[in-house]
């Protein structure tokens, strides 16, 4: 009967509980970096639905917000305050294109991949950028469909 009893609250627990709780992803906003200056590391992130990342600031002079365009259809856009930490949950899978406003001509832009999609994949690479912005966001949208694709 102990037993018995010890299954039905292990269970009970285990319904509670519901599924494992979400990661947490966490992006540096940094005047120099392993890629160089002006970047977030790591710029490019895979996460699954549900997860949240959170832009950190360890130079001040950053933001983090996403780049019209380049988040998936019916997903919220999100823009952060200069010099403050931004915690973004994620659900819709696709790909989210973000910048740092002052930075982004500099090449200070990144993308999360949410899911297996890249149903925005299209969408997201016509976007236009400005500078060094647009040779970095074309590789680490190349590097994301290969990321997606081998999973």
């Amino acid at each position: 009967m102990r037993i018995l009893t010890f299954a039905a609250g292990a269970v009970a627990v285990l319904a509670i509980a519901g599924p494992a709780a979400a990661a947490d992803h966490v992006v540096k906003m940094l005047n120099q970096g392993k890629a160089g200056m002006m970047v977030f590391e790591p710029a490019l992130v895979k996460i699954a639905p549900g997860d949240t990342v959170t832009f950190q600031p360890i130079d001040k002079i950053h933001n983090a917000e996403s780049i019209p365009g380049m988040v998936p259809a019916g997903a919220q856009a999100f823009k952060g305050r200069m010099g403050q930490p931004l915690t973004v949950k994620l659900s819709k899978p696709g790909l989210y294109g973000y910048k740092c406003l002052p930075h982004y001509g500099m090449g200070m832009v990144g993308v999360i991949v949410v899911g297996n999609s890249s149903a925005n994949f299209a969408a997201a690479q016509a976007v236009g950028h400005p500078g060094r912005a647009k040779q970095v966001m074309t590789s680490l949208l190349n590097q994301s469909q290969t990321r997606t694709a081998s999973r």
